[in-house]
């Protein structure tokens, strides 16, 4: 099916990344850079059962001033598989390959869903390694629709193998479900979260990594860094979510509202995002960070 795609999408593709790959507490690690080295860093880091990939039409109209990474975590694309998973190893990972992109200083990080809790984690484990934060719809005071679609078994299986690229592609679909994707992002997503193995095709990710991730909402105590907080209009960050995740945070994170957007925000809305997120770093390199109040202050 020919699916017709606007030039600055096509552009974007045209910006074909440089591939990498570390080693971060003995799992390979494969990440995809945009821009010089030694430029300040972005950091972006998927969702669960994603990929980098997903970010390769937004990486690029970020990186006029940056080196923009995109990370494969753990059990998801491209990098290796682990025993069991945890926000601590990819928050790990993302540590490790800031460290190997040849960044200039501490990166910003810039996570959706579960990687923005992977985001938040890397934050307060490695507060002198990060400089801030982006959380996108990552909601950390309730259970996601991923989470409930593994325990439910309603997805996130046992990984089928389709005998052709076609068959796999009319099979893929987004947990939650959100009926205005963009066709043309949607197909080199899909595409790009496939890979070949023995009869056919598969999904390039380790259902095992939906076993017990979701942190605990205290955990946004803990975090010093710059932050701010992206909610989708129909995504997962309620307004009362929001709420509660800016007052852990100290009442000093801005709480960012991308309209139309489901939870899959650069699926449907990425030029909304990329706005926002280019609005939110212009900000940030020409402002002084808010001080935070230690944990336990009152700051009523």
């Amino acid at each position: 099916m020919n699916i017709e795609t606007p030039g600055w999408f096509r552009t974007a593709l045209e910006r074909r990344p440089e591939q990498y790959v570390t080693e971060v507490e003995g799992c390979r690690i494969s990440y995809r850079c945009w821009g010089e080295p030694d430029r300040p860093g972005i950091i972006l880091v998927h969702g669960g059962s994603a990929h980098a990939g997903w970010w390769d039409h937004i990486a690029p109209l970020i990186d006029s001033e940056y080196r923009v990474v995109a990370i494969d975590m753990s059990g998801h694309g491209d990098s290796g598989r682990r025993d069991d998973y945890s926000l601590q190893n990819w928050a790990a990972e993302i540590v490790g390959v800031a460290e190997h992109a040849h960044l200039a200083g501490n990166p910003i990080v810039i996570g959706h869903s579960m990687g923005g809790w992977a985001s938040i984690m890397a934050a307060a484990s490695y507060p002198e390694r990060i400089s801030g934060i982006v959380i996108l719809d990552a909601p950390v005071a309730d259970v996601t629709p991923e989470e409930r679609a593994a325990r439910e078994r309603t997805a996130f299986g046992p990984l089928r193998v389709y005998p052709t690229v076609t068959e796999a592609l009319a099979r893929f679909r987004t947990v939650p479900d959100q009926p205005n994707m963009l066709p043309y992002v949607v197909n080199h997503v899909a595409r790009s979260s496939m890979g070949a193995v023995e009869g056919g095709w598969t999904w390039k990710f380790d259902p095992g990594i939906f076993r017990g991730r979701r942190p605990s909402p205290q955990i946004l105590k803990e975090v010093r860094c710059r932050v701010a907080l992206f909610r989708a209009e129909h995504g997962l960050i309620t307004p009362d979510i929001g709420t509660e995740m800016y007052e852990l945070l100290g009442r000093v994170a801005p709480v960012i509202e991308i309209p139309l957007a489901g939870h899959h925000l650069m699926l449907d809305q990425p030029l909304l995002l990329v706005t926002g997120i280019r609005t939110l770093l212009a900000d940030w390199q020409h402002s002084v960070p808010q001080t935070r109040p230690k944990v336990g202050t009152n700051i009523g």
